[in-house]
């Protein structure tokens, strides 16, 4: 299993970044890989909200549907996979102050049979990609602001 948690502040208010994080209609905008993000019901999160997305990564084509299992409006949410990839995570975005807060992103993914052995790699790979989409996010807020 890998398990990953990358958190950064940023110089944002904290609704600004919830109304990104929180609608996965805007994840092709700053999640590397991401070619298709569709959420039913579009819009921000709410509990029940599933998703079907196409994510390309080391070299392949992954199709993933989840569902988001719970949401504190404005603060946090948390989902998972329901076919193609054993994956769980969550958003969070806590306000520091009126102009700033700490993203957090996370998640869980379960390896199948001989992709086990290609863990350590495969971490790496995903730790740098987490980290590059939360300051891609940060960039977003600010080209948007």
């Amino acid at each position: 299993m890998i398990e990953l948690r990358v958190s950064m502040e940023m110089a944002h208010p904290a609704a600004d970044i919830w109304r990104i994080v929180a609608d996965f209609g805007q994840d092709p905008r700053w999640r590397a890989g991401v070619t298709t993000m569709a959420p039913d019901p579009p819009g921000l999160v709410v509990p029940g909200t599933t998703t079907d997305e196409m994510m390309r990564f080391a070299g392949r084509l992954y199709y993933i549907s989840g569902v988001v299992t719970s949401v504190v409006p404005g603060r946090e949410f948390v989902w998972r996979g329901t076919s193609g990839i054993d994956v769980e995570g969550g958003r969070s975005v806590v306000p520091l102050d009126d102009d700033r807060c700490l993203v957090t992103m996370w998640f869980r993914v379960r390896l199948p049979g001989l992709l086990r052995l290609r863990a350590p790699f495969l971490e790496r790979m995903l730790r740098r990609r987490l980290q590059q989409n939360v300051r891609r996010l940060g960039d977003l807020v600010t080209t948007d602001a």
